[in-house]
């Protein structure tokens, strides 16, 4: 399937599948999106916190390196795992101008291991960052009590309602420790429905530019 790198409106690149008419993420801007919905909504919660992170959706490797830096920031321990059924290549990654965006040349050699390490294995980035990348459909995922904070960052339900289902949003409730927090860019009425279904408490929240609003949900 052709993938191309676009540019989104606050400079920074994503990939776009024309054949879906779906990008990785919002046109109105990738780096605006990952910091509104995920760090913002997110991360932030967990300031100066150790924490486990699962991302749903590694994709471009944009919100973990967000992450790290941020981490970075303030020292923050963190072990990442990031879900990913069909890995973007490397020659993709070459291309993104992640990076030179966030102004983090220093930390180039970071991004580039996100995506050069092994699969199934934990690579230490830093010494306050682990990450492992799984090479997993969502439905598998099958942790229990052991992610403080979520980011849902799949294809849009219009793509692919199937990852947006009770079901997913299940193993998910499953996998997270009490009191952990989930943040997605959606807010899909369905969506919401899924979430307090399967038990979490979910709340509404300015979206990132371009989106009235997000869905931020606690296990409890």
């Amino acid at each position: 399937m052709k993938r191309e790198i676009v540019e989104t409106k606050d400079g920074s690149h994503t990939i776009f599948i024309p054949e879906w008419n779906e990008s990785y993420h919002s046109k109105n801007g990738a780096i605006q999106e990952a910091k509104h919905v995920f760090i913002q909504a997110g991360l932030s919660l967990f300031k100066g916190k150790s924490i486990s992170v699962l991302e749903i959706g590694f994709g471009t490797g944009l919100n973990a390196f967000i992450t790290f830096l941020e981490a970075k920031e303030v020292n923050q321990q963190i072990n990442y795992v990031g879900v990913e059924a069909y890995p973007v290549v490397l020659e993709e990654v070459e291309k993104l101008n992640y990076v030179k965006e966030l102004k983090a040349d220093k930390e180039k050699a970071v991004f580039q291991k996100m995506h050069t390490s092994n699969w199934e294995h934990e690579t230490e980035l830093s010494s306050f960052f682990k990450l492992n990348k799984r090479k997993q459909f969502f439905q598998d995922i099958k942790d229990v009590d052991s992610f403080d904070l979520v980011y849902f960052d799949a294809f849009g339900f219009n793509l692919q309602p199937e990852l947006w289902t009770e079901e997913i949003f299940k193993n998910l409730f499953v996998a997270m420790k009490k009191d952990a927090v989930l943040v997605t860019y959606a807010c899909r009425t369905s969506i919401r429905k899924a979430m307090l279904a399967v038990g979490f408490r979910v709340e509404k929240l300015p979206g990132a530019p371009g989106k009235r609003e997000m869905l931020r949900a606690f296990k409890q």
